[in-house]
């Protein structure tokens, strides 16, 4: 086992690091694919996931994957080859990323919010050899196929339905998922020509060949947006993806007692880690949503004493806004934590007010395999980042120098540690924008704006992209929403910026109120709230009301998107 680098400096969070945990990690140096296996060895018949009230041991997962590995490399996969993975969260998204990894080959997580002409780029980027998707999803892959030159299609499209792990009879009412989406789920739609149906490749049993991937071979490219261009691949081996399958586990007090609820999206960095990789080493049990619905959520909670829940702070937001939500029984949750958006510091309140709950906050990335930093559960504070986790030495630069700056002032935050990425896929030039040297090491540059207090712990700021400039006063959009949520009429509020004659750009709020506020409340409601309880020149001069805001497939206030409709109607004529 190789110990992951010690930080050579004595940084501020090492004097308050909780003595429960070491400072420093052993990491296996094995493979994804064996913790699989040992979970399979140690607890052949303990329920790996929950889906829909049917349980999938993780003896049979791993049967389900060697399944698939040996049906990959009858097809054709070599050793290194790229198998895309479409689709919604589900058992087989687990059996399809192991057997992948059994074959010796590299997963490509693809959103499956893409349509047609999305997923061409993930056919022909990564040159994929082979789809795995959900039957809903078959006709956008064939369309996409169809449309790039022949000799870059994918060989071969594997197809599983939801209910080839749904319970053959009725629901327990618990698990019972509102109509649409029960519907959805159970659908069958005609596939394209040429397609392979998942139980079929599974009835063959094809055993697969000798395991002859290394812990520093590449396992997993997922795709990130950026700022500019189309999305590119991060280069993760099983090691950098191994550091934080260990940390997490230790970290948050898991174990193979523990009870997730996996809803966080699976093609996502945080959902793979939490509900595909983390749990599969610590021989945890998922209890899986294929999409998100909070009244399903609160009652599986209730159902089956989740322990663990790892979220987007938008989940939370949205269960307090179900009619229902203090009839849930959340009082088995024992640590609830997330990211990908800032948490409110109103909703994080209320949170430990009514539930007695802390969200013990992460901060990651798609480069960094989910967490460089995480909020100690034990001594977590509100509407913070956390402090750098294992074996990270992060710091906060001024982004034009490069000179670390001191406690308290904002600037860039640059990571490094043994979950950073190796590198952005065919993209040498981006590969070497995305790290620079402080004092004699590398780090990686995140875009990411915030500041670090005097104990360590890290706070985020804001995209260094997205930033307001109002007439040289520098608004960072987060800011804004974190105050507006202290509004009571306010249920969730994106800012984006919009043009002014005068300032150049001015603040403008999208805000969806609570169910008892509409109609009652006015947008200068909004702004004369926003007068008494922030600097003038961050108040909203425009306020918009509406009915939900746009969210990614991992949960994501779809902010940018907001900032291009706002743009367009700026220079309609």
């Amino acid at each position: 086992m190789k110990p992951t680098a010690v930080p050579d400096t004595d940084r501020p969070h090492h004097k308050i690091w909780p003595k429960r945990l070491p400072r420093e990690l052993a990491i296996p140096e094995t493979t994804l694919w064996f913790n699989l296996e040992v979970a399979a060895t140690r607890f052949p018949n303990k329920p790996a996931y929950l889906f829909m009230g049917r349980p999938l041991s993780f003896g049979e997962l791993k049967r389900q994957a060697e399944a698939i590995a040996g049906w990959l490399q009858q097809v054709g996969v070599q050793a290194g080859e790229r198998v895309a993975i479409f689709m919604q969260n589900c058992p087989q998204y687990a059996a399809a990323y192991y057997g992948i990894l059994r074959a010796n080959a590299v997963v490509v997580p693809v959103n499956p919010m893409n349509r047609a002409e999305e997923f061409k780029h993930f056919i022909t980027d990564p040159q994929t050899r082979v789809v795995i998707c959900t039957a809903d999803l078959a006709g956008i892959v064939a369309s996409a196929n169809a449309a790039v030159p022949e000799a870059q299609r994918v060989a071969e499209v594997l197809v599983t339905r939801f209910t080839d792990a749904m319970p053959t009879g009725p629901l327990d009412p618990a698990d019972v998922p509102p109509p649409a989406m029960e519907a959805w789920l159970r659908s069958d739609p005609e596939l394209p020509p040429g397609c392979t149906r998942w139980t079929d490749a599974l009835a063959l049993q094809l055993a697969p060949g000798p395991l002859t991937a290394q812990p520093d071979d590449l396992a997993l490219l997922p795709y990130t947006s950026g700022t500019t261009g189309l999305p590119k691949g991060c280069m993760h081996t099983h090691r950098t993806l191994m550091a934080n399958s260990v940390g997490g586990g230790q970290w948050g007090h898991s174990s193979p007692e523990t009870m997730s609820l996996a809803v966080v999206p699976m093609f996502h960095i945080t959902g793979m880690m939490y509900g595909v990789v983390g749990n599969i080493y610590t021989a945890s049990t998922s209890v899986i949503l294929p999409r998100w619905d909070r009244e399903l959520a609160g009652r599986l909670i209730s159902k089956y004493k989740v322990t663990h829940w790892t979220c987007i702070p938008t989940m939370i937001i949205d269960l307090f806004g179900s009619p229902n939500y203090k009839s849930f029984d959340l009082t088995s949750l024992t640590y609830l934590s997330g990211g990908g958006a800032a948490m409110p510091q109103a909703v994080a309140q209320r949170l430990l007010d009514e539930f007695n709950l802390t969200f013990a906050e992460g901060y990651g990335l798609t480069e960094t395999a989910a967490p460089t930093h995480a909020n100690p559960p034990e001594r977590a504070k509100l509407q913070c980042l956390g402090i750098p986790i294992f074996g990270v030495d992060s710091r906060v630069i001024d982004p034009l120098t490069l000179k670390e700056l001191p406690p308290g002032e904002v600037g860039e935050i640059v990571s490094r540690g043994p979950m950073v990425f190796k590198g952005y896929w065919g993209h040498p030039e981006a590969t070497k924008d995305a790290f620079i040297e402080v004092d004699g090491h590398t780090f990686f540059r995140t875009g990411d704006l915030g500041r670090m207090d005097d104990e360590g712990y890290f706070f985020m700021t804001d995209r260094l992209k997205r930033m307001i400039n109002a007439s040289g006063y520098k608004i960072w959009p987060a800011e804004v929403e974190m105050l507006l949520y202290k509004h009571p009429a306010v249920q969730e509020a994106c800012i984006i910026s919009a043009r002014d004659a005068y300032r150049g750009e001015t603040v403008k709020a999208v805000v969806v109120l609570r169910a008892e506020a509409k109609g009652k409340t006015t947008p200068d409601d909004i702004t004369n709230w926003a007068r008494e309880n922030m600097a003038a020149y961050k108040v909203p001069k425009l306020v918009q009301f509406v009915d939900a805001l746009p969210k990614s497939g991992s949960g994501k206030v779809m902010w940018r998107l907001l900032q291009d409709q706002e743009a367009e109607g700026a220079s309609a004529p």
